[in-house]
């Protein structure tokens, strides 16, 4: 029986829109469905990113575009509220360090969240930007002392992006080799510290999934991701993986409810 969040907040915080729907929509769609509200807070609105086709922003600007973006997905995801800074894409660890470092403090102010989700130090692949709120949530979260909320850092298993980049080849989709949003298969979780419990959300795989392909300028037909379907969804983006911050937070444990120890 799946456990009754009902009454907890959780607030997610990322760098760019998709990184919530890679990072752990499944885990959000999971907690949603059980009761949970969740807020999700992107540090920026990504202009700087990828366009996989150029007729998407026709008329536009890709920043605006990748916000409405990521409204959809949080959509699809459940998510109760979405919070959109315009801290500039791709500077994200040096500029404005304090000013996003305030607004954290002031969303963890104004949502009281039960938990909060960030990346770990890797980044997911060691992205500078992805780095850079892992550290602004830290300081955030610290601050607050022996009453801040749980942090929990989230990472991708280490080698499930090579398999997913392998498989999607195979069935004729990717060309061989490909790279997810210019990112080698192999780096994603390669330098991430070992999780300490891992959430099944095979059976919430097909809506990450759904929610990554709202981010449509992101998803141009060389993105492995973009070639499987929800079975092999439920494969390759079944699992997520976190482990809690070392904090002075005396609050308990709320993500390790839904999962599993970690193989050590």
């Amino acid at each position: 029986m799946e456990r009754n969040f009902a009454g907890r907040t959780v607030l997610a915080i990322f760098a760019h829109p998709d990184d919530e729907s890679l990072a752990c929509g499944g885990t959000l769609a999971r907690l949603a469905d059980a009761g949970a509200r969740v807020i999700l807070l992107c540090a920026s609105r990504g202009e700087a990113g990828s366009l996989s086709d150029p007729a998407l922003v026709a008329g536009g600007d890709l920043g605006t575009v990748r916000t409405r973006e990521l409204r959809e997905a949080a959509a699809v995801l459940g998510v109760a509220e979405v919070l959109i800074f315009d801290h500039p894409d791709g500077d994200l660890r040096w500029d404005h360090v304090s000013e996003l470092h305030e607004e954290i403090v002031k969303a963890i102010q104004q949502y009281r969240p039960d938990a909060v989700i960030t990346f770990a130090e890797d980044g997911l692949y060691w992205h500078l930007d992805h780095i850079g709120v892992h550290e602004r949530t830290y300081t955030a979260v610290r601050s607050f002392g022996a009453d801040a909320p749980p942090l929990y850092y989230v990472t991708i298993p280490a080698g499930v992006m090579r398999e997913l980049e392998e498989a999607a080849h195979a069935k004729g989709g990717a060309p061989p080799d490909s790279s997810f949003w210019g990112i080698a298969p192999d780096a994603f979780g390669a330098k991430a510290k070992p999780p300490e419990f891992v959430v099944d959300v095979r059976d919430w795989a097909p809506r990450k999934l759904a929610a990554l392909r709202c981010h449509r300028t992101q998803m141009g037909p060389n993105n492995p991701i973009a070639w499987i379907n929800e079975d092999e969804a439920r494969r390759w983006l079944g699992v997520e993986q976190f482990r809690r911050a070392p904090l002075e937070s005396v609050n308990g444990a709320v993500l390790e409810q839904l999962g599993e120890p970690a193989a050590s």
